[in-house]
């Protein structure tokens, strides 16, 4: 079980207000965006959870706008940086220059870029080549960047949503694996159904212009993401998490035959950490203290999906990695 640093009664409360908190925080994100209450949930326990998010859709389904109304009901920076194929890691990341001081001396002074930020969109990451992308990696992974051999620590929260289209394949630098490992998840937003297009239209053809009313403090989230670390789990919880994820590599023993034929690689010790996480994040979002099956197994496939490699007879056959994680879960 995991340790508690708070009074039972204590937690229960601070629990209860974490709930009352997500709601609103949706709440205000959906004055703007017309439906994909999942992709909403999955984006705010991602980044409760302190991790990053990888968006794929084909464009005009709002990925840009999600991020921009988050960014307008957190408290906090937000930086858009368009990736295109010149965009250089020192356009991220930022670069030293020369400066004259009241003294009349000149020396090099850092000049931070949009990386700095507590939002930052990365819009159509795949356009960048992978110098530049590793730029941004490294950001997510270390919450630091190096320039000129000076470490700069990015300070506070530290979210980044990334942008994807499946479909223009041409000029993109699709992400490496051990890239695509750094993101907690990758979310696949639908396109929207017939109700949520007439709200799309209502809200963007006529004179109203709905916009985010209150703002939450950055700091909240990062509270809110060290309490849930708090939740305790049952070790059987925690077991099937472990066998869940050793059921994605072909050569393990609980692999079933789905995934020995179509798959190469499976998941990373790094997606059962973020399937824990997120199951404990959506356990106080349903009103539960503790973290059941079922918790696991509605994160698992967003935080599964981008990890699990397909061999090449996979590939050939259109078989998508969420199928492998059905077949892993059964």
């Amino acid at each position: 079980m995991s340790q508690t640093t708070h009074s039972e009664s204590e937690l229960k409360t601070q629990l209860l207000q974490f709930c009352e908190d997500v709601r609103m925080l949706e709440s205000e994100i959906g004055r703007v965006l017309v439906g994909q209450r999942e992709v909403v949930r999955g984006t705010v326990i991602a980044m409760i959870a302190g991790g990053h998010v990888l968006l794929e859709g084909v464009p005009g389904l709002g990925k840009t706008l999600l991020v921009r109304t988050l960014a307008e009901a957190v408290e906090g920076k937000f930086s858009r940086i368009q990736f295109t194929p010149d965009l250089m890691p020192a356009d991220l990341t930022g670069t030293n220059i020369m400066g004259e001081h009241p003294d009349g001396t000149k020396r090099f002074e850092f000049q931070p870029g949009p990386v700095f930020a507590n939002i930052v969109l990365a819009d159509e990451i795949n356009r960048a080549t992978p110098k530049t992308q590793a730029a941004l990696l490294e950001a997510m992974q270390e919450h630091s960047v190096t320039v000129g051999g000076t470490t700069h620590k990015l300070a506070g929260l530290f979210f980044v949503l990334a942008t994807q289209n499946p479909l223009e394949m041409e000029g993109t630098y699709p992400l490496p694996e051990a890239q695509l490992d750094r993101f907690f998840c990758k979310i696949l937003v639908p396109f929207p159904t017939a109700d949520e297009m007439m709200g799309i239209l209502d809200r963007t053809t006529t004179t109203a212009q709905p916009r985010v009313e209150s703002t939450f403090p950055s700091t909240r989230i990062l509270e809110m993401g060290q309490l849930a670390r708090e939740i305790p789990v049952a070790e059987d919880i925690c077991r099937f998490a472990v066998d869940l994820v050793m059921g994605t590599h072909p050569d393990s023993p609980q692999a079933n035959a789905f995934v020995k034929k179509y798959v190469r690689f499976g998941a990373s010790p790094r997606g059962a950490q973020a399937m824990l996480l997120g199951a404990k994040i959506n356990a106080i979002l349903d009103g539960r203290f503790h973290v059941a099956r079922e918790d696991l197994k509605l994160i698992a496939p967003m935080v599964l999906r981008h990890r699990i490699i397909l061999n090449f007879e996979g590939q050939a056959e259109n078989i998508a990695t969420d199928d492998v994680i059905q077949h892993a879960l059964k």
